[in-house]
């Protein structure tokens, strides 16, 4: 299930827009296709992202993936709650999975997929 309510990137992430916030996470497509995940390296509050740009990475018993930001701006919150639970981005990957909060300064959908857009990517 694609939440309606949420924008996507091509690289599996899901953005959740909050006035000049945005939460970032990875899709459920993306969680599955990882397998468990056992280790999440997140950027630190502060950091400058890029949309685009690699910040971090997860680690699953498959193997390691890159996370990228599909936004720019200033991370402002990471997820500190994965550091031991990593598998809550398994079981929850819309809710309390999420990875970081980045203050942008432009508008954040600007580029992402629609959840229609983000299924027709995924569906094969």
């Amino acid at each position: 299930m694609i939440p309606e309510d949420l924008h996507y990137s091509e690289e599996h992430e899901w953005v959740r827009v909050d006035g000049d916030v945005v939460t970032i996470g990875i899709t459920d497509f993306a969680q599955d296709q990882l397998g468990d995940i056992v280790y999440v390296e997140l950027p630190q509050v502060g950091d400058a992202v890029e949309s685009g740009s690699t910040v971090g990475e997860l680690e699953s018993t498959k193997s390691v993936s890159d996370i990228f930001s599909p936004v720019s701006g200033e991370v402002v919150s990471r997820n500190e709650a994965l550091d031991g639970s990593e598998e809550v981005i398994n079981s929850d990957p819309y809710g309390e999975g999420w990875l970081f909060k980045v203050r942008v300064d432009e508008d954040a959908t600007d580029g992402l997929l629609t959840p229609e857009a983000y299924a027709a990517l995924t569906s094969g």
